[in-house]
């Protein structure tokens, strides 16, 4: 099947988000040269520190390293050369597509509960997926758990 250019890259911006639990201003940021594999350098990150790394599948990280060769990027290229508001109609765009109204910062809670609801612990979520110095401030992105899923929990726990 082939995909064009638009939808490639609207599927990685999407990915990097969900997946990685990017902001959308560190996506938009990012150059050719801060994609080492699964590993992605942020230069000038919101917490104002040097640099942070963000880790990410190595699906995604393989879909990434070609949309940048199939693109012909340099290494100081945006490898989304798009302003804030084309990325944030992707992803509302996405969320019609499926019938839902969201935000990019859906995507970066999604990464977090999604982390959370899968048995990680959440030192790991909020130092290295969110990147959070504060545990408290992870806990808000988590999702609300019902009280058929609490239950679930406290029966595999004590069983």
């Amino acid at each position: 099947m082939i995909f064009r250019t638009e939808d490639v890259r609207s599927r990685l911006i999407l990915e990097l988000m969900a997946r990685g639990g990017m902001r959308i201003g560190e996506v938009l940021k990012l150059r050719g040269m801060d994609a080492q594999g699964t590993k992605l350098n942020l230069v000038a990150p919101k917490s104002k520190r040097e640099g942070e790394v963000v880790f990410i599948p190595q699906k995604v990280a393989d879909r990434l390293e070609k949309f940048i060769s199939e693109m012909g990027f340099r290494p100081q290229d945006r490898i989304f050369p798009i302003c804030y508001s084309t990325a944030r109609c992707i992803v509302v765009r996405a969320g019609k597509m499926v019938g839902m109204k969201i935000s990019p910062h859906d995507l970066r809670r999604h990464a977090a509960t999604y982390a959370s609801r899968s048995g990680t612990p959440i030192e790991i979520i909020s130092k290295v997926i969110l990147r959070h110095s504060n545990l408290s401030t992870t806990q808000r992105y988590l999702g609300k758990v019902s009280e058929a899923e609490a239950m679930s929990w406290i029966e595999r726990l004590y069983s």
